[in-house]
């Protein structure tokens, strides 16, 4: 899986439904995966989760055709999640007007 990058998808499946990039914080498992705080509910870490933390831009894709949701760090897919249509449109809803409110600053930093 940590093979897999983003173009490889784009390639394989075409481009995602929706795209969205941010400064993301990932709980490290005991089995290398690393799991996203988004996918948590605030305050709450996965279970099996004990001390690795990881940060960085991440850069989160997903498929509503194929009902996946993807996330990649480094150019480097680190989750997959299995999600309903209407789940990940409700994601990609979230996604569009969390950048209606992006200041031009973080708006210029996603495109380097």
């Amino acid at each position: 899986m940590r093979q897999l990058t983003p173009r490889a998808f784009v390639e394989t499946w075409g481009e995602p439904t929706y795209v969205h990039q941010q400064f993301t914080h990932f709980f490290g498992m005991k089995d290398g995966r690393l799991i996203p705080q988004a996918r948590m509910a605030l305050g709450e870490s996965p279970q099996g989760w004990e001390i690795g933390l990881e940060a960085g831009e991440a850069l989160f894709m997903a498929y509503v055709s194929r009902g996946r949701y993807l996330v990649f760090l480094d150019e480097t897919l680190v989750y997959q999640e299995e999600m309903s249509a209407d789940k990940l449109h409700a994601i990609g809803k979230s996604w569009k007007h969390e950048a209606q409110f992006r200041t031009s600053l973080e708006s210029s930093s996603i495109g380097q």
